[in-house]
C-alpha cells in the first residue's frame, strides 16, 4: 500500500491492520490504566489511548503523545484485560507509525533514551549502564541531570567501567541488521 493511501486510512484502522486488534473491542473497563505501573507518569492513561482511536478524533495527539513512549510493554494491561484485547501491542503499533511518520515529533529525551538502549544492546548484548547512561546524556543534552546520583549507584555496581559482552553476539547483531537497514557493526 502507498504511502499516500496509507495516510487517507483512519489510525483505528491502521491499528487493526498493523495488530489484529480492533480498538472497538474495548469495552473502556479501565483495568489497563489501573495495572499500569506507568499510569502516573502518563499524560493519556491507557484505556484513554485507546478510547482517542475508538473515536478517531485526535490521531495527532495520539501520535505525538509522550504517553506511548512510556509504555514498559510489561503487558500487565493486556493479561489484565477481561475482553482478550492487547493494548500493549496497540501502543507499540502507534509508536511504529509515529516514528515512520512523524519521528521529529517523538520527544527528544526519549528517542535518546531508546537509541542509547538499543546501542548497547546491539554492542554488548546487554545493558552496560554506564554506556547507557553516558550516551543518553549525550543524545539528550542533559549532561549533568541526575548527577547527584551517580555515588550511589557506583556504591550499588551499577556503574562498571567496562562492558560484560554476551556469548553469541555476532548472532545478535545479525538480528539487528535484518531487522533495520543497516550494516551490522
Amino acid at each position: 500500500m502507498d504511502e499516500q493511501h496509507l495516510s487517507k486510512k483512519s489510525l483505528q484502522s491502521r491499528i487493526l491492520d498493523a495488530t489484529g486488534y480492533d480498538p472497538a473491542r474495548c469495552y473502556q473497563c479501565g483495568k489497563c490504566s489501573a495495572g499500569c505501573p506507568m499510569a502516573s507518569e502518563m499524560d493519556l492513561k491507557t484505556h484513554e489511548i485507546i478510547r482517542l482511536l475508538q473515536l478517531d478524533v485526535a490521531p495527532d495527539r495520539l501520535l505525538s503523545s509522550e504517553s506511548i513512549w512510556m509504555c514498559l510493554t510489561c503487558e500487565t494491561c493486556t493479561t489484565r484485560c477481561p475482553n482478550e484485547f492487547d493494548p500493549a501491542a496497540v501502543i507499540d503499533a502507534l509508536r511504529e507509525i509515529a516514528l515512520k511518520e512523524q519521528p521529529d515529533r517523538v520527544p527528544r529525551r526519549i528517542a535518546a533514551f531508546h537509541s542509547a538502549f538499543l546501542d548497547q544492546i546491539r554492542s554488548h548484548g546487554r545493558v552496560f549502564e554506564f554506556g547507557l547512561v553516558a550516551n543518553y546524556k549525550l543524545r539528550s543534552g542533559a549532561l549533568f541531570a541526575d548527577v547527584e546520583s551517580v555515588p550511589a549507584m557506583l556504591a550499588r555496581g551499577k556503574l562498571s567501567f567496562t562492558p560484560k559482552r554476551i556469548k553469541g553476539i555476532g548472532d545478535l547483531r545479525r538480528i539487528f541488521a535484518r531487522c533495520s537497514t543497516e550494516k551490522p557493526r
